[in-house]
This record gives C-alpha cells, structure tokens and sequence, in this order.
C-alpha cells in the first residue's frame, strides 16, 4: 500500500511538471521569503537573531518542517557554513494539522504567513565590517496535488563592530511573530555558558531557577547596603506581634521590592535606558528621601504608620501595617534597582533582544524575589526585638535609634542634590550630633545598665567614624581625564590604550571602587600606561550623556572599559572588583 501511495506521489508530481510548461501560473513561485535582522549592528562576539518571513499564494499550502510521512519535503531553512558565524539554532513556528484527499492521516502545514527564526553567533576574533551570511528556503507546495519542491536562495547583511558605536533593536514587529524560548538547538562542540545560551536551552523552571539563583546573588554586591538599614529601622520599630504575623508583613515587603524592580527591568530592557536611573531624578529621589522621613517620624511617635481604621475593619482587623510594608517595598523596590552586574546586565539585554515585556516582567520579578528574600528574614529578625523579654522604656529608645538612622538613609539618597563643596561634610556632622544626642542628652531607659553601656558605646563610635570621615587624608587615584567625545577620537587616532570609567553619584560599587581600587599604588602604576578617562553619568538624561551611554551601549554604573591600542574593547567590568583582580584583567587585556 505504501509503495502505491507513493508511486502515485511520484506521478502527481511528474504530472504537475508537465502541466507547469503549459500553465503560467503553476511556475510561478508559490511562497515569497523575505529576511531580517534583530539588530542594525552587531557586536563581537555576541548573538544576533534573525527572521525569515515566508508568505504562502492564497489557497496554497506547504508541508511543515516536520509533516509526518517519509514521502513529504518537509520546509526548511538553511543556513551555509560561514567563518564568521555558528548557527546556534534554528526556530520553526507551530504547524497546522489538516486532512488531505492523498492522504489517510492528518498532516502538518503552513498557510498564509509563517515566520522562521535563527540565532547566529559571531565567531571570536572577528573583525569589524559588514559580513555576508548565505541562505536556502526549500518548500514543497501543495493544493489538491503537490508541485515539484522549490528553493529559495538568498543572503542578509550583518555589520560587525565594535563597543564604540551604538546598536539598536529593529524589526522589533517582525520578530514579536517567533517563539525563541522554544529552540531547535544545533549541535556543536562548543558550550553556551551565556546567561541567554541558558535561558533559552533550559525550561521554565530551570530558567526562574537561575535568575532567582542570580537575585539572591545580586545580596554580595554592595548595591544593597542601603537596604540593610533601612529594613532593620522599619521592622525595629514598626513590627509586632506573632511570628506568623511578622513573616506576613516580610512578603508584602519583598513583593513590594520584586514588583518595582521588575518594572524597572523590563522598562530598561525594551527602552535602552540605564538600569537604575531612577535614583538620578530629583523627584524620585525627594519622593524616597521623604518616605524615609516620615517613617522616621513615626518611630518618635508623632503617628503610627499603618492601613486606615476603616479598611483594617472590612479586612477583618488582620491587615494593619500590611499597607505600609507593602510601600515600603515599592519604595525600596526604586533603591535597589541601580544593583548592576554581569548577571543582570545579561538578563537585561536578553529581555531586550526577546522583546516580550510578560516575560520580561517574569524574568524580572523572580530576580527581585531573589534579591529580597534575605530581608524577609532580616525584617522578620528586626519585628521579634518588640518580642524580647522586659520591653519598656529602653524599646522606645531603641525606636528612636532606628528614627536616626532613617534620617541618616534620607540624606544620603539627597547627597547627590547637594552641592559637592559641602555634600561630604554633611553625613558625618549629622551623625557627630546623633552620637552626641543619643551619648549625653537622651536619658530614655538609661535606668536599664545593659541598654545604657549597649547606647554609650554606639554613641562613641558613631563619633569616632564620623570624626574619620571629616579627617583630610590624600585621595590616591589614577589620572583621571574628563570623558568628551574629541578626546576620545584623538586617543583612538593615536593609538592609545584607554581605561574608562563610567560612574554616577548615586551608585555606590562606583564609590567603592574609587576607594578600595583605584586607590591602590599598584593599579596608580599600572594605570599610567593608559589614557585614563572618568565619565560623569549621574545625569544620564542629560542630550550629551545619551550620546555617550548609546555610543558605548551602556546600560548600569558602575561600568569599565579597557580599549587596547587598536580601538577595540578588550574588557568590560559591570560591578565591583578589587584591586587584584582588576590588575590581572589589565594584564589580559594588553
């Protein structure tokens, strides 16, 4: 039976050839292929996507990549061996299952308009310049007879280049139409370790595996530090109650986090912003300094910060300070989103090369359930000191300590508002007039002695460190040049290797690094074989500061580039290393 349906096949075909010298229309070709580029550029060394839009003649349909009858051409794209590029993989869109005159089982085809996806890699040590990449589309098409199979053949451009000159996203339409979590993955010696190479093989919850896996990793970066004080202060003073209660309180808080910085994320993902550049608007910054201050002033009792009376009543009188945590992490939420790193930076370009903001946003929010999940603990650890044996009077002076030290964490978000005259002075003095306040003028539970010594000795010390801060000492650092874009072009006409540091005044890595990296003899010395350029990026909404974060792709602060003498980037650092390690890095990059 089978050699039969095919022999008949086999004549259908011969049949419809035949014919096809007599019928115009039967040559002509029953499929249109057009082809396009996720990106306008392309960098080295790293993937670009493309599309294959293949529109199919009314009333025609062709077989799928996969039919399901041995006798079938199935549709296939194919991409020719290139030295400047590996096909990583190859996307077909779902098929339809139709039943045929010719055939007893339903089959699967193609109508209308299909899209075809590919990811291609850059091969290392690929130079500049615009690439050929080589293509054949094969389809059989069919109508109540099948006609001879067809092949399509083309090729698309792809330009090469380097960290200096911006890419954009385009096509963004066409590229909406493929599904590239589902790939067909090409077989090849070589490992994708890539944040998006493992996001795209691996399923659903290996993928919010690995993201809540890089959240909670994002807690060794000292981008969190705020949020260390500033959840201890809340829950210190605004907690009580069960246990139950407190862990309650501590999701609201971490949902609050996940949900803004998920936000963040995928509105930097798909704009090309800077991730984070919400602690550089003044208004943002205001808004959170003052949150922190009203918080604050609800530790010295002016009011209890807590959901309305009438709507604590119609959620059964369980909800109170649900609201207020739930704020809290919203606002928190803003604070933490300048965290930058290798792994978020992957996952924001990976969001944005995809273009679906739902997934995005998944992506997103898991990362942020990882980077808050220690503070659930922390807030619920911060709620039980109400909980402590013998809480009087020395639990109201506690409160006032945790008052404090919000004030300290709302100037601090102000300092970069501050003229840098007296921004550094500011802190310190702050904190010299709390440590003298809390050491010799609050009397509050000094009738406790354990409470006493614990206030005195915080006192001393937080004198102590401010007295440090305000000493003058000798800023050691490299010779920093201001960034412009001639000075650049002259470097690079001259052959000069260059260091360049993009930092911002709200970012504290950028901080640390300028005072644990930087600062090192050895990396002064070192240093001194580059150009060394500073770029100011605190007003990154600034027209001139666009031109430079969309020339260079930036996308977080802190980050480095290293160009060797021949203008091309060697490395390029997002988040803080010490001294050791960026010393090697130079050594590699010469």
């Amino acid at each position: 039976m089978r050699k039969i349906k095919f022999l008949l096949f086999i004549i259908s075909i011969l049949a419809n050839s035949l014919f096809a010298q007599f019928d115009f229309e039967a040559v002509q070709s029953k499929a249109f292929l057009e082809a396009f580029s996720s990106f306008d550029n392309v960098y080295q060394g790293s993937e670009v996507k493309l599309a294959f839009k293949v529109t199919i003649a009314e009333e025609w349909h062709v077989n799928s990549n996969d039919p399901g009858d041995e006798f079938l051409i199935p549709t296939a794209i194919e991409i020719a061996d290139n030295p400047n590029f590996e096909l990583v993989s190859i996307i077909y869109p779902e098929a339809e299952k139709k039943n045929l005159s010719f055939q007893e089982e339903p089959l699967e085809l193609y109508e209308g308009t299909i899209y075809i996806g590919a990811v291609l890699k850059v091969k290392d040590g690929v130079e500049p310049g615009e690439y050929s990449v080589s293509y054949s589309f094969t389809y059989q098409a069919c109508k109540e007879q099948c006609m001879p199979p067809e092949t399509i053949d083309g090729e698309i451009k792809i330009n090469i280049v380097n960290s200096q000159t911006p890419v954009n996203q385009i096509n963004s339409e066409v590229f909406s139409n493929i599904k590239f979590t589902a790939t067909e993955k090409i077989e090849s010696d070589d490992n994708d370790d890539s944040l998006a190479g493992t996001l795209e093989s691996s399923g659903l919850f290996i993928s919010i595996l690995v993201v809540f896996l890089g959240g909670l990793a994002l807690n060794l970066t000292p981008c969190v530090y705020p949020l260390i004080p500033i959840t201890i202060g809340y829950f210190g003073g605004q907690s009580e109650g069960s246990t139950g209660k407190l862990f309650g309180l501590g999701i609201f808080y971490v949902l609050g986090i996940a949900l803004t910085y998920s936000i963040v994320g995928v509105v930097t993902s798909l704009s090309g912003s800077v991730f984070g550049t919400l602690m550089q608007n003044p208004v943002v910054v205001i808004v959170v300094a003052a949150v922190l201050v009203a918080l604050s002033l609800s530790m010295f009792g002016l009011y209890e910060f807590k959901m309305p009376d009438k709507w604590v009543m119609k959620a059964g009188g369980a909800k109170s300070g649900v609201f207020g945590a739930f704020f809290m992490g919203l606002t928190m939420g803003i604070v933490a989103a300048p965290c930058i790193g290798p792994f978020v930076l992957g996952l924001v370009t990976y969001v944005g090369a995809k273009g679906d903001p739902v997934y995005g946003f998944f992506m997103f929010f898991f990362l942020a359930l990882g980077l808050g999940t220690p503070y659930l603990f922390l807030a619920l650890f911060s709620g039980k000191i109400k909980n402590l044996p013998r809480a009087g009077f020395w639990m109201e002076a506690v409160k006032h300590i945790f008052g404090f030290v919000l004030i300290g964490m709302a100037i601090y978000f102000l300092l970069p508002l501050i003229p840098k005259s007296i921004n550094g002075f500011i802190l310190p003095v702050y904190m010299i007039g709390v440590g003298i306040y809390l050491g010799f003028i609050d009397k509050l539970a000094n009738d406790v002695k354990g409470f006493r010594i614990f206030k005195i000795v915080f006192s001393i010390v937080l004198i102590a460190l401010s007295a440090w801060m305000l000493w003058p000492v000798e800023k050691k650092s490299p010779d920093w040049q201001k960034f412009t874009l001639p000075a650049y072009e002259k470097s690079i006409d001259s052959g000069e290797m260059m260091i360049i540091d993009f930092y911002a005044d709200w970012c504290i890595p950028c901080k640390e690094l300028d005072a644990m990296t930087f600062s090192d003899q050895r990396v002064i010395d070192e240093s001194k074989k580059y150009t060394s350029y500073k770029v100011d990026m605190t007003k990154t909404l600034s027209e001139e500061n666009e031109k430079i974060r969309k020339k260079f792709n930036i996308v977080g602060m802190p980050t480095i580039i290293i160009i060797d003498s021949n203008g091309n980037e060697r490395e390029r650092l997002t988040g803080f290393v010490d001294a050791d390690k960026f010393l090697e890095i130079l050594g590699k990059a010469k």
